[in-house]
């Protein structure tokens, strides 16, 4: 086989391939028995055919390319190890000869992975936010804590912010009822929003037995977006009663004697996730602060489809909250325009980061164990609210496992990139990531020591125990 390549861009290149007949031989006597399993020819039983019949039966051309569908790819293949070429996408194949007992020769254009140049990325510098629990932080979530004990006490008076109320709903258009939006002995919290325009306003000051009817739009069905009328009619108003924070709740609601140690353990939870928050804002300043120093060329269908999938998912997660995309950017403050804009950039910056990381994985030589790929997977899942076990077949079968596998040691590289930058806050303090553990406390830096030691070394005394086995069992060896 020989072949070349021609480079159509930093991402495209066109590959080729010249196959002699004698190594399209194998492929074409496979062609003319899987054929010959297929026809029925008189005087001859299945599977028995002779070449020539097939020929006059079927055609030398079909059989030759029957031969030619499965040679290309294994010689495609072949060609990209031997140009040293990544493919990020399937390629677009021409056969462009066929010399009959001579050769066949075809073209194969493909995106590739472009040339890196690494910048020095040891010693990255980068700033944060400085981290800080207020009395309001923690206010808040004692707050909720108290809510979550509450209960709800009938009341004879006009609703106000807070307050839970039963309503049905009924929507009209023109007179008629909207079918699908209709409500009954819902319970609502006023002032809660994300439901219906107007209803918090509607319902402000509405006691039990009074309705009202206010204009909105739905965010929902076929008549999603258009204006309609909203009739609302109050049958409860209750009350939210909390119980008092004192030490004989703190013993209810947890494990602590005293109100003054659950708030302290409120207060250092909120720490640890301030903690992690920053670590994760840590390592987006520092990639970006990497990208910044690298000029990565990125394949524009690849950008392309990577867009189309971010806007169907988030599409997606917005028709399962019940809104729409305009609804959204309006609540974000946002055109069209911009939304388009920042999607593009925030994909742009992802696919580079992907190039990125993914040489410096390399250059590090960076590998995933099966602990870690079941460990991923187990986090993929939860995340995606799947069965664990179901997400793992479904990653195995749809062969998505080299891609969880590049997850994997993109998200060591990042680790060994921040884990080489100076990290510091707003108010110049060193922020601590290496020493940082997934609960956002802090380890040891001896235990982490000792720990890498161990590591270490265990291979080196499993090989030695190896060693003298061999050495004892030589006819094992």
């Amino acid at each position: 086989m020989k072949s070349a390549v021609e480079t159509l861009g930093p991402t495209r290149a066109r590959l080729t391939v010249e196959v002699p007949f004698e190594e399209l031989k194998p492929s074409l006597d496979k062609a003319y028995r899987t054929i010959a399993q297929q026809i029925n020819v008189p005087g001859f039983r299945r599977g028995k055919v002779p070449p020539p019949v097939i020929d006059r039966q079927v055609g030398r051309g079909a059989v030759l390319q029957e031969a030619i569908n499965e040679v290309v790819p294994q010689k495609y293949i072949e060609a990209l190890q031997s140009h040293d070429l990544q493919p990020l996408a399937q390629p677009e194949v021409e056969v462009t000869r066929i010399d009959d007992n001579e050769a066949i020769e075809f073209t194969a254009e493909v995106d590739v992975r472009p040339e890196i140049t690494l910048p020095e990325w040891k010693g990255l510098a980068a700033e944060v936010e400085d981290t800080s629990v207020t009395d309001e932080d923690v206010d808040e979530q004692v707050q909720a804590l108290r809510e979550r004990f509450g209960t709800l006490v009938d009341v004879e008076r006009p609703a106000a912010d807070g307050d839970f109320v039963t309503i049905d709903l009924v929507a009209t258009q023109d007179g008629e009822p909207v079918e699908g939006a209709e409500v009954s002995d819902m319970s609502y919290r006023v002032g809660r929003g994300g439901m219906l325009d107007g209803l918090d306003e509607a319902l402000a000051g509405m006691s039990a037995g009074d309705d009202k009817t206010f204009s909105s739009q739905l965010v929902g069905g076929d008549l999603v977006g258009e204006d309609v009328d909203v009739q609302v009619k109050v049958s409860k108003v209750q009350e939210q009663q909390l119980p008092a924070y004192d030490d004989e709740f703190a013993q209810l609601a947890s494990e602590f004697d005293t109100a003054e140690e659950l708030t302290d353990d409120v207060r250092t939870r909120l720490g640890n996730g301030k903690r992690l928050e920053q670590a994760a804002a840590a390592r987006d300043a520092v990639l970006e602060k990497l990208l910044d120093l690298v000029e990565i060329p990125l394949p524009d269908a690849m950008v392309a489809d990577e867009l189309t999938e971010r806007r169907s998912s988030l599409e997606q997660q917005l028709a399962m909250a019940g809104m729409t995309l305009e609804k959204y950017l309006e609540d974000e403050g946002q055109t069209q325009e911009e939304f388009e804009a920042d999607l593009e950039r925030r994909v742009r910056d992802a696919v580079a980061a992907q190039f990125v990381l993914d040489e410096i994985a390399q250059d590090l030589e960076l590998g995933v164990d099966q602990q870690e790929l079941t460990e991923h997977m187990v986090r993929r899942a939860q995340q995606s609210g799947q069965d664990p076990q179901e997400f793992a077949n479904h990653m195995f079968e749809h062969n998505h496992i080299p891609e969880l596998v590049a997850e994997i040691r993109r998200g060591k590289a990042l680790a060994e990139i921040v884990e080489n930058a100076t990290v510091t806050d707003r108010s110049g303090n060193t922020v601590d990531l290496k020493n940082l553990r997934p609960d956002g406390t802090f380890g040891d830096p001896a235990e982490a020591a000792d720990a890498e030691a161990e590591a270490t070394a265990e291979p080196d005394a499993q090989a030695g125990a190896e060693a003298e086995s061999a050495a004892q069992e030589p006819t094992q060896a």
